[in-house]
């Protein structure tokens, strides 16, 4: 019941977050102007989206297996991100307050899953599509080559590695919260932070868009930073896994960028899903009572 009261409360916070969103960044003239095409849009992004969707069960459904290949492997590396960087984590958590870690806590937590899901929904109302396939590819690449990573390496977080040190901040003040995040994930799973790479890669794409979403820019930029610190901060991750984080952002980006199809018309992803949208609306219709 904790874990469903936990999902409730993130998708009602991340829904308002989201509709205040649409309205103060995306803008009414835009909302109303989508309504002309949105048909059109909606079929093009639902096939990235299911091509995402996908990549992101399978990353869930593979995560607890990937532990068991990865103890099978033996390359646990936590005490070489320890040997790198040493006591950077609990200098961090020097500055700790209970106001900054609940401050922290809800950023990584809401502002996280707000910060990702927004360019999903806000890119649709752009002139061209262009930017949504490119941070649906981005989110695709950033999945993949981190479930790699998870599957390769084992690697704990500075809260698990330095107990005596290092101290889980977010649920010291905050214990509910820990059914939902090791729901999603495990304690070997932090090399690289993917909290971090996809923070990154959001606000790199804010960056392509800040034309036509200004504000968009400022607060994804502000909100990256701080998921980056938070995941340090908290305890959850070591400085080496945000710095590698962050680089795969930028290399999810890149490489997104060369693929992604300028036009809808060249991209494989939406073609395919047209054709797939076409022969099930056909099956439907054939086989309707």
């Amino acid at each position: 019941m904790t874990l469903l009261i936990q999902y409730l409360q993130l998708v009602t916070v991340v829904t308002v977050c989201l509709g205040v969103g649409l309205y103060t960044i995306v803008g009414p003239a835009r909302i109303r102007s989508f309504y002309v095409d949105y048909r059109t849009r909606l079929c093009h992004g639902l096939a990235h989206l299911s091509v995402l969707g996908t990549v992101f069960g399978i990353s869930m459904y593979w995560r607890p297996i990937g532990g068991e290949v990865s103890w099978t492997l033996e390359y646990n590396i936590t005490h070489t991100l320890y040997s790198i960087e040493g006591y950077l984590v609990p200098t961090i958590q020097e500055l700790a307050t209970t106001k900054l870690t609940w401050a922290l806590s809800l950023v990584y937590v809401f502002g996280y899953v707000f910060l990702v899901l927004f360019p999903l929904v806000s890119y649709l109302f752009l002139d061209t599509l262009r930017p949504f396939r490119v941070t649906a590819l981005s989110y695709i690449i950033n999945y993949l080559i981190g479930l790699g990573s998870y599957t390769l390496f084992i690697a704990y977080g500075p809260r698990n590695y330095m107990p005596g040190e290092v101290r889980g901040l977010m649920y010291e003040v905050w214990p509910e919260i820990e059914a939902l995040t090791t729901h999603i994930n495990t304690n070997t799973n932090v090399f690289p932070s993917l909290h971090t790479s996809l923070a990154v890669t959001v606000a790199l794409l804010a960056w392509y868009t800040r034309d036509s979403y200004p504000r968009w820019f400022y607060l994804a930029s502000a909100l990256a930073g701080t998921i980056a610190f938070s995941t340090m901060y908290l305890g959850l991750h070591w400085g080496t896994d945000v710095v590698t984080g962050a680089a795969l952002g930028i290399t999810s980006v890149w490489a997104a960028s060369y693929l992604a199809a300028e036009s809808d018309e060249q991209s494989r992803i939406t073609t395919t899903g047209q054709q797939l949208f076409a022969t099930a609306g056909d099956y439907i219709k054939q086989y309707r009572p």
